[in-house]
């Protein structure tokens, strides 16, 4: 196939000039033209990709609407359009900077705010990764808004998002991914393998996501008096599915596209990718029917999430039978982790969160060390760990400190009345189906 397109490149090349008399090419010339074409699909191919990603917005805020009620949709979409908005300028102004600026110690850039620096520089590619970064970062940063859904203070929530725009997601992958650009960070340098960002992105917007929740604490009317959890079912399972599907498809552009390359590797990743995430909402589907007595539905979509995040970070370099291992483990292990931090933790995660994001984030980035196609070695293993209970000790007490001192200061949850009523009409003076009779 390779030598196909250099043929064809060579022939548009030689034609025009044989035809009105032009000099013969040189091999350096054609080299240099076949050289041009392969950066100018490096560019598209990253670009589509960043759009695709940026179309996983979508997805969460259908996830997350779907799975809360509809007297705070409104509330919902706008925390994840406004992760967006806000993440996108502290991204530019602090974030990338610290990101993939130049370091000297391995733990953050100190160049590149707003881009000045590396702009003046001439570095058209830039741009073009700039965006793909910056996409993820908004990935990170709405993770959050699902866990801590239906009673937090819409004010409070967007301080939260460009903390971890700027600040908390930035510094721990400068530590895993600043390379990419003009950092050079501590993890990688022992050989950390996190390829898309199964603890860059997911685990590190998980644990935000924890602690958020326990500061927050449960909605009214989540555990009875004696701690037991009741359901608060959500309202449109529809949108929840679509979004699933929404998020799937985006995934392929999440992990393909961190390739950043358009070359032959985009196949293998695009197939790991759906392999996983297919494996994993069979398995959810079966362990929910076994634990729960149901096929849940709401348990085999995340299944499906859960298997996405796990092959993030090996989606490289593991093989198509390690992908369907790893998500079918994903599909286990977000069930019981749902039952788990709401039945022992008495944690209120409205839409699970936690443990699709944070939970299998770990596991799958331990998982890429396992099943590395390169052969077993504990010391991967080892590495993969250590970079595990990193991003865990940098985000959680962090993002724990931050909602702790929003609650002290402006406050972060909605009053009883606020969230009886819904923070639709309370926050936003809207409801999202003024059409349909309110049921209290």
């Amino acid at each position: 196939m390779k030598a196909s397109i250099k043929s064809v490149i060579a022939f548009l090349i030689l034609v025009p000039i044989f035809l009105f008399g032009q000099d013969a090419p040189t091999v350096e010339s054609n080299a240099k033209a076949i050289a041009d074409v392969q950066t100018n699909a490096n560019y598209v191919w990253t670009l589509v990709a960043v759009f695709m990603v940026f179309f996983m917005q979508a997805g969460f805020a259908m996830v997350e609407t779907g799975l809360t009620r509809a007297k705070n949709a409104i509330n919902i979409m706008m925390k994840n359009l406004m992760d967006f908005a806000f993440g996108s300028l502290a991204y530019w102004l602090i974030g990338f900077g610290l990101m993939f600026g130049v370091t000297t110690t391995g733990w953050f850039g100190t160049d590149g705010f707003l881009l000045e620096d590396f702009a003046k520089e001439g570095d058209s590619w830039l741009y073009a990764f700039w965006m793909f970064q910056v996409v993820f970062a908004a990935t990170a940063a709405t993770i959050v808004s699902g866990a801590m859904a239906e009673r937090t203070k819409f004010v409070s929530y967007l301080i939260y998002s460009v903390a971890i725009s700027a600040i908390i997601y930035p510094i721990f992958g400068s530590w895993a991914w600043g390379s990419l650009y003009h950092g050079n960070g501590w993890l990688e340098g022992l050989g950390f393998i996190d390829f898309a960002g199964s603890t860059v992105v997911h685990s590190v917007g998980g644990w935000a996501a924890l602690a958020g929740a326990i500061v927050l604490g449960p909605r009214i009317g989540k555990f009875t008096k004696d701690g037991k959890p009741k359901a608060i079912p959500g309202h449109n399972i529809t949108l929840a599915a679509l979004g699933t599907f929404i998020l799937w498809f985006g995934w392929f552009g999440f992990n393909a596209g961190s390739t950043t390359v358009a070359n032959t590797d985009i196949a293998l990743i695009a197939v790991t990718t759906n392999l996983s995430a297919a494996a994993g909402a069979i398995a959810a589907m079966f362990t929910a029917w076994f634990a729960i007595g149901k096929p849940d539905g709401s348990m085999a979509l995340n299944g499906a999430l859960a298997g996405l995040v796990a092959i993030t970070a090996g989606c490289a370099n593991v093989s198509p039978l390690s992908a369907v291992i790893i998500g079918s483990l994903a599909g286990i292990i977000v069930v019981y982790s749902v039952l788990f931090i709401e039945r022992i933790l008495k944690v209120d995660d409205p839409v699970g969160a936690v443990s699709v994001h944070g939970v299998c984030g770990a596991f799958g980035t331990i998982a890429a060390g396992v099943f590395d196609i390169n052969g077993f070695s504990w010391s991967v293993v080892g590495v993969q760990a250590l970079g595990v209970v990193a991003a865990f000790l940098w985000v959680f007490p962090l993002a724990f400190i931050l909602f702790k001192t929003i609650e002290k200061t402006i406050g972060l949850r909605v009053s009883p009345e606020e969230e009886m009523e819904g923070l639709d009409f309370s926050e936003h003076g809207m409801e999202a189906y003024p059409d349909f009779e309110k049921v209290s």
